[in-house]
């Protein structure tokens, strides 16, 4: 029996998830949580076989990174409004295994849980379509150690002391950064990195992301391409 852990915000979304799941074969419910604390606690203690999360603003990506984390073995679903590729590549990367949006019919809600359930990815085809046409970014461990001081609103002068590197340089690397990601100006190179590398910037002392590997790192499409270049893909909401 495939025992299902819910969390979600709306009571009749979860009454209505609950009657379809007691029509399915194999499967019951573990809980119904309404804040992500409770299903942090629930997924520690009852430790469900999968777990289906509606999208709310309490759900960022640290909680998800913590979330997966605590789940270990079982499976985490997204259930959200609309997806972007961004969002979805991050998410993804958390080990999220599968996407699935509210409006879609009944059935493939149910084919979401069972392809989850067995091991398998589930994302629509038109968000496969999306990531694996999305342009491949490589980002270096300096650059990405200048985006990151630069989200939390260093000038120039700070991130050359910081990084220990003049503010000629920061210049050269940060025109380097305008033309490898398509931005304009340094309010658009922020906003790139709160929404890439937002667990690291928040509160972490600029010495500990010197500390980090020095390995180049991909983060637009990463390593779960070859999983969704082979999967069987669902059909619906091609866009």
């Amino acid at each position: 029996m495939v025992k299902v852990a819910l969390y979600s915000v709306q009571p009749i979304l979860s009454a209505g998830f609950e009657t379809v799941l007691a029509k399915m074969a194999g499967f019951e419910m573990s809980g119904v949580c309404t804040t992500a604390a409770r299903l942090m606690e629930h997924v520690q203690l009852e430790h469900p076989d999968l777990v289906l999360i509606e999208v709310t603003p309490e759900i960022s990506l640290d909680m998800l990174k913590r979330l997966t984390a605590s789940a270990g073995q079982s499976p985490v679903i997204l259930w959200v409004d609309t997806v972007s590729t961004e969002f979805a590549s991050q998410v993804l990367v958390l080990g999220i295994r599968g996407i699935l949006r509210r409006n879609l019919p009944v059935d493939l809600l149910i084919k979401c849980l069972e392809k989850v359930a067995a091991g398998e990815l589930w994302l629509e085809k038109g968000l496969t379509d999306r990531l694996l046409s999305s342009k491949r970014v490589v980002v270096t461990p300096r650059q990405r150690e200048l985006m990151v001081l630069l989200a939390q609103g260093r000038k120039n002068k700070e991130i050359a002391h910081l990084l220990g590197i003049t503010e000629g340089s920061v210049k050269v690397y940060l025109s380097q950064l305008f033309q490898k990601l398509g931005v304009n100006d340094r309010f658009e190179l922020a906003v790139f990195a709160l929404k890439n590398f937002g667990m690291d910037q928040s509160g972490e002392s600029p010495a500990s992301v010197q500390d980090r590997s020095s390995h180049r790192e991909t983060r637009s499409i990463p390593e779960f391409l070859p999983a969704l270049a082979g999967m069987d893909r669902v059909e619906a909401g091609v866009q």
